[in-house]
């Protein structure tokens, strides 16, 4: 019998019209998944967001509920982890990113919650040189022992899994289809090699075939997913530029790989450094740096004693936050503690003038 809170979860999912926010608003006000499918007409229809079409979905949910069932008979059969945004197994890097899947379908061996990770992305007519910079880039970060994250697309991303793979680092493909699909079939034995040398992920059910527009959507896992996202090669449009743009959303570091000036596959890149909407790559130290992996590698940080008194509750919040993670981006202090994104950043600047915090590479903070 499949658990009746995973598959209210998996339906809610598969309701038309109800996207990522509209459901964090429902389970907010409703407590669950399942609460939400029970809920008379008056109570939802209080609910912001929600209207006539919205009721309507969730009162006709018997087909929903029919499928959602056959999705978690085949993801117990294939092995496929169901990772709901609620659940303690859904990626924490990910859970604060407002508009992040709610449901995710995970087949692999990877800790998506590893402490370094990397998103490498790219054109897909990736030229000698980005191949040149991409596996030198693996390389030259393997001995943090990485996750590297990318689109299992052709060009740079196939590129940085196999360069992964080669180097024995644990590699994601975030797809934009089902796990059942891969694209492009081409990719098919690397695919096969990442699921027991990482994994893959996707936020579309079994069945789902390439449509184009889920290809920009599966962008924000891969920037959300990572500590920071590295564009080797990219045009002045495309998914690369979408990826870069949505990391520096979610408060992540963008670096770029500059090329030359007469080159289309660099133009995206070189555009990206002007703007200073990425910082130079220049080779795996810069990684390291705006990271701040050399740090986390060969310093303990000492937790200081502190006085609640000496702090407001707001700022006391942070300061158990910090002391039990050692270090957080603004984004997951804001969704940890409960508080708006702008009053955290108030706080921060507060304590670190009174020198209790301080601002690190990566654009995280940990106490001094």
């Amino acid at each position: 019998m499949p658990d009746t809170s995973l598959l209210s979860e998996v339906a809610l999912t598969l309701l038309p019209g109800i996207g990522p926010l509209i459901t964090r608003n429902l389970v907010s006000y409703c407590g669950s998944a399942e609460a939400v499918l029970q809920a008379p007409q008056s109570k939802l229809l209080k609910i912001p967001g929600v209207g006539p079409s919205t009721v309507t979905a969730l009162r006709n949910n018997s087909s929903a509920l029919g499928k959602a069932e056959q999705i978690l008979r085949r993801a117990e059969k294939d092995g496929v982890q169901l990772l709901y945004y609620t659940r303690p197994n859904y990626p924490a890097r990910l859970r604060p990113v407002p508009d992040a899947p709610v449901l995710l379908y995970y087949l692999g061996t990877a800790d998506l919650n590893h402490p370094r990770s990397l998103a490498v992305v790219g054109t897909r007519q990736a030229t000698d040189y980005g191949r040149e910079q991409t596996e030198k880039l693996i390389r030259g970060v393997a001995g943090h022992q990485p996750l590297i994250v990318s689109g299992l697309a052709y060009g740079i991303d196939i590129i940085a899994h196999r360069a992964a793979i080669q180097e024995g680092l644990a590699t994601i493909g975030v797809m934009a289809t089902g796990l059942d699909i891969i694209y492009p079939a081409a990719h098919r034995r690397t695919a096969e090699k990442m699921v027991e040398q990482g994994g893959l992920l996707t936020e579309f059910p079994f069945g789902t075939q390439p449509d184009k527009y889920n290809f920009p959507a599966r962008n924000r896992i891969i920037a959300g997913l990572t500590e920071a996202t590295v564009v080797v090669e990219a045009a002045r449009k495309g998914g690369a530029l979408i990826t870069a743009e949505l990391a520096q959303e979610y408060n992540r570091e963008v670096l770029a790989v500059p090329g030359r000036l007469d080159q289309a596959a660099s133009e995206g890149c070189n555009h990206l450094i002007r703007n200073q909407q990425a910082v130079i790559y220049t080779g795996p130290l810069d990684v390291e740096q705006v990271l701040n992996w050399d740090g986390a590698l060969h310093h303990t940080p000492v937790v200081p004693s502190l006085n609640p008194a000496d702090f407001s509750a707001e700022e006391f919040k942070l300061v158990e936050i910090l002391q039990a993670h050692k270090e957080r981006q603004i984004d997951e202090l804001s969704w940890e503690a409960q508080l708006p994104i702008n009053q955290v950043s108030t706080l921060l600047l507060g304590l670190e003038f009174r020198g209790v915090v301080r601002a690190l590479p990566g654009k995280k903070f940990a106490l001094v």
